[in-house]
């Protein structure tokens, strides 16, 4: 069995154990938000997955409904620093994300949808970060040494967690992060891929 093999196999398994796992959030979180913001429950939106082919990732909406169209329209500053910031601005600034997404985005709740990703063979449970396209492009240009990076990155599956998330997750920079993301695409081995779920729950605690 090839690498990519027994990483499909290792990609279901683990997809499938957590949504049993934690079956009472499939039927909680979807319920609490809509209580506390209405529909949609599900937040939908385009990635760059592997061979740069797009396709929609889903998690549990943790912004008000039209949050998209805020932050162009009511918060043009909000996204200077949101670019600025290599596409990134702490949960507590953003007036967009509802107080139930403050809480599911602490425990990381919201991205348990992309174990759906994961079942359809879109992305990884271990992998590089599922990229906005706009934000790669937009990254490349700003960081023109990084694209070197780039044909690795798109060569692999994204996935849910992978080094750079069990390595200081959000404070780690766009040029650290795509050489890490690179290194990744290029190591094929699965013992990795195990290492990096055993260290994701502990990252996941740190944020708390």
């Amino acid at each position: 069995m090839t690498y990519n093999q027994q990483k499909r196999v290792l990609d279901l398994i683990v997809a499938i154990t957590l949504i049993i796992v934690f079956l009472p959030f499939w039927i909680v979180v979807p319920i609490l938000i809509y209580l506390d913001s209405g529909k949609p429950i599900i937040f939908k939106h385009r990635r760059v997955g592997k061979n740069g082919k797009e396709f929609m990732i889903f998690k549990f909406r943790s912004m008000v409904p039209n949050a998209q169209d805020l932050l162009t329209k009511k918060y043009p500053q909000l996204l200077k620093q949101f670019k600025e910031g290599d596409w990134k601005i702490e949960a507590k600034r953003d007036p967009r994300i509802t107080k139930l997404g403050r809480l599911m985005r602490t425990f990381t709740i919201d991205e348990f949808p992309q174990l759906f990703n994961v079942i359809r063979g879109e992305m990884s449970m271990v992998g590089p970060r599922a990229y906005v396209e706009q934000e790669l492009k937009e990254q490349m240009d700003k960081h023109p040494e990084t694209k070197k990076y780039l044909k690795n990155i798109l060569a692999v599956k994204p996935g849910i967690t992978g080094i750079w998330q069990t390595s200081g997750r959000n404070e780690i920079p766009f040029t650290q992060r795509a050489k890490i993301d690179s290194h990744y695409a290029t190591d094929n081995c699965l013992w990795h891929d195990l290492k990096i779920l055993l260290k994701t729950p502990h990252a996941m605690l740190s944020k708390w």
